[in-house]
């Protein structure tokens, strides 16, 4: 009869753990400290929160809903901005897309349609070709566009894309980078917490440790 109780027990044990989230990160295991921190875009008491992701990235567009509402409800306590990993080097078409939104104002706004191209109309957007229709059809004029996209300001940040991550430590995406000094990802959440997360409620429990490093950000 122990031995049952013993099992049952058990059983409860692991069942409540199952859908545990890490609201107590630890360095190391759940997030990093960056081994030399980056200067910040947020002004007096405003966290930067900066998101490392690439448009084709599927776990990046599984991330995209929780993160916007996590965003959202943060209002003005951070200031949040994304960087896109240059895949391919320093001709990504895709970091060369993003770069360019971004100069033209365009990127919050596009942001959506160019996620949805990828991943609903299953549209790859791999040359600049590709990438110069796509900002016709969605609108944009095209000289303009075609003027900031050969701009040598951008091919400059692009070419210095792969540097900027590397600062940063970040070799994979969704990567999310905690006012210049932490960083985490779904990947080390799950990795340090075997068995523990559904997968379902990962990225819950991702913006579960962002919320904790906003927070010893901000003391």
């Amino acid at each position: 009869m122990f031995r049952l109780k013993f099992v049952f027990a058990a059983a409860a044990l692991m069942a409540g753990a199952a859908f545990a989230s890490p609201t107590a990160p630890k360095n190391g295991a759940e997030y990093t400290t960056l081994k030399a921190p980056q200067p910040v875009q947020a002004e007096g008491k405003k966290v930067e929160v900066i998101e490392f992701f690439m448009y084709h990235c599927p776990a990046c567009y599984a991330l995209e809903p929780a993160m916007l509402d996590w965003v959202k409800k943060q209002g003005d306590n951070i200031v949040f901005r994304r960087i896109h990993l240059p895949l391919t080097g320093a001709n990504d078409p895709e970091a060369h897309l993003f770069l360019t939104l971004e100069a033209m104002k365009l990127e919050e706004s596009m942001h959506a349609k160019v996620l949805s191209t990828w991943h609903v109309e299953r549209q790859r957007l791999k040359s600049d070709e590709d990438n110069i229709n796509w900002a016709v059809k969605n609108g944009i004029d095209k000289q303009k566009f075609l003027a900031v996209y050969n701009s040598f300001a951008i091919i400059t940040r692009l070419k210095n894309a792969g540097r900027v991550a590397a600062t940063y430590e970040v070799n994979s995406t969704p990567t999310l980078i905690v006012n210049g000094r932490y960083l985490t990802n779904p990947t080390m959440v799950d990795s340090s917490n075997p068995g523990q997360i559904p997968r379902q409620q990962l990225n819950q429990a991702t913006l579960q440790v962002l919320d904790a490093l906003v927070a010893m950000s901000r003391k």
